[in-house]
């Protein structure tokens, strides 16, 4: 049986779920948007020791001062999910891409729905950064966390470059996490 170690948090995306196995984080979650996990193979264990690196991560990238996370990372899934999800890790901070775009990355240009489904089952929120894949007309579409999150995130994002670049603008999310 193996042993997931998990939090839940608080944090400016509302609350959250964590889970990770020795090697990386298996699952970031909202609040009532958790996938089952197998609890006949999987055990888990509250352990601020081993999420602990992963919320301060968190931390810093919703101070606005973190643009890549550098933790390992558990991914499970088929593998043109983890195709998707890799691709979603490759989008820049404070860019965008279209369910399209990722489709034409992975290989699969005519797959823009099964890309949606894809990321609509997105074990690891934030960090996979699924909330930067948009319309192709450019409008917001689907987020787990709802589209004003996906709103927030990306402009806190938007806020991080302009504060880099010496523009006057401030991130839309309080900070804080683990409160």
């Amino acid at each position: 049986m193996e042993t997931l170690y998990y939090l839940r948090t608080s944090s400016p995306a509302g609350r959250l779920f964590l889970a990770a196995s020795t090697k990386g984080l298996v699952r970031l979650e909202f609040e009532g948007r958790q996938q089952k996990l197998n609890s006949a193979t999987t055990q888990l264990q509250e352990s601020n020791s081993e999420v602990g690196p992963y919320l301060q991560e968190l931390g810093e990238y919703f101070a606005g001062k973190r643009r890549r996370f550098s933790l390992p990372l558990d991914l499970r899934g088929t593998d043109f999910q983890l195709a998707c999800w890799r691709a979603l890790v490759d989008i820049p901070y404070g860019e965008t891409r279209s369910y399209r775009d990722i489709a034409q990355a992975i290989g699969h240009p005519h797959a823009c729905r099964a890309v949606g489904m894809s990321n609509n089952r997105n074990p690891v929120a934030i960090i996979v950064p699924c909330h930067r894949v948009i319309a192709s007309s450019g409008s917001l579409c689907g987020y787990g966390g709802g589209l004003d999150l996906k709103r927030k995130l990306l402009d806190l994002e938007q806020a991080g470059l302009n504060a880099h670049r010496n523009v006057n603008a401030q991130p839309c999310l309080p900070l804080g996490i683990g409160a």
